[in-house]
């Protein structure tokens, strides 16, 4: 995904959510209500965490130094893990404890209806960020389904705005109904159980987020389309005997390394080796453009095998 694309759907959620807690604080010292006070604190988290998606964008853009040789791109993946943290420890954490906390001092909810009030605009601001956000992921996933779309992203950006715009919408959706429910049958209980079920959305969201910005973190191969071109196009490079082996790995979401060994002839001249090597290295980057970095390795299939075999943990 293009990194304009990506800060679009950042600052869209950030303008949204910046909104929407000042309106949610405001409302919940009006009326008391514990749900509305976690709907704050959750839209507060979010606003947050929009600045830390962006931080993450902006660092992922320095160039290579001696330090980091391969860049900053990963920088985008440490800070979406730290917003999944976010959400957990604050979101997730504040609003089961002001849940717990209503449930075990009950008070009645005063004013009930400017929180309706603000329940309804917070759905519409909610609405057009998860529109923009949905549309971004949309443009990007193609024919594949939504969860394994996300599981093969290499952008976390886009689907952690999309995970906590849909968070929200649950929660506001909780919060209405937790509200009015304690509002009608009179059980002022109901408004802490609300705010304790909008902390169990946050915790599922902050555990999704976290386990799918791992994988990132530590390494995730390219797509197995762009690693089976690779394939094809050096099998297709003149000399070339056979593919003894081929790694690729995401330094960043559109920054991917390529690390081929490759078995030529043995009466291949070393001047046209080099020669296809520098040929092979222009077009997988010329057929992939997030391909970054092309390292290639000449060695007998003979000689790699035995090399794959003394690295070899010895039992």
């Amino acid at each position: 995904m293009a990194a304009h694309g990506s800060t679009k759907v950042i600052y869209a959620a950030l303008a949204g959510n910046c909104l929407i807690a000042i309106t949610k604080f405001t409302a919940a010292a009006f009326t008391g209500s514990s749900a509305m006070l976690s709907e704050a604190i959750h839209s507060l988290v979010d606003t947050g965490n929009q600045g830390l998606l962006l931080i993450g964008v902006n660092r992922s853009r320095q160039p290579a130094d001696d330090t980091h040789p391969f860049g900053y791109g990963m920088e985008v993946y440490f800070w979406a893990f730290v917003v999944a943290i976010m959400i957990f420890g604050v979101g997730a954490g504040v609003s089961l404890y002001e849940g717990i906390a209503k449930i075990r001092d009950p008070h009645e909810i005063t004013n009930p209806m400017i929180n309706y009030v603000v329940l309804l605009i917070a759905m519409v601001f909610e609405a057009g960020a998860w529109w923009i956000a949905y549309s971004e992921f949309q443009r990007t996933r193609g024919r594949r389904g939504i969860l394994q779309a996300v599981r093969q992203s290499k952008d976390p950006t886009v689907f952690t705005v999309l995970f906590e715009d849909s968070a929200a919408m649950l929660g506001l959706i909780v919060a209405f109904v937790g509200i009015g429910a304690a509002q009608y049958t009179g059980i002022a209980e109901l408004d802490g159980v609300a705010s304790v079920c909008i902390g169990l959305i946050l915790a599922t969201t902050a555990a999704l987020l976290a386990y799918e910005t791992k994988g990132l973190i530590i390494g995730e191969a390219a797509t197995p389309d762009l690693v089976a071109g690779v394939r094809r196009i050096a099998m297709s490079a003149p000399g070339v005997r056979r593919i003894n082996e081929l790694r690729t790995m995401h330094m960043g979401p559109n920054d991917i390394l390529v690390a081929i060994s490759l078995d030529f002839g043995d009466d291949i001249p070393a001047g046209e080796v080099e020669a296809t090597i520098s040929a092979l290295e222009r077009d997988i980057k010329q057929a992939y453009g997030d391909v970054k970095r092309v390292f290639a390795e000449i060695q007998s299939a003979e000689g790699h095998a035995a090399s794959l075999a003394e690295a070899e943990p010895q039992s």
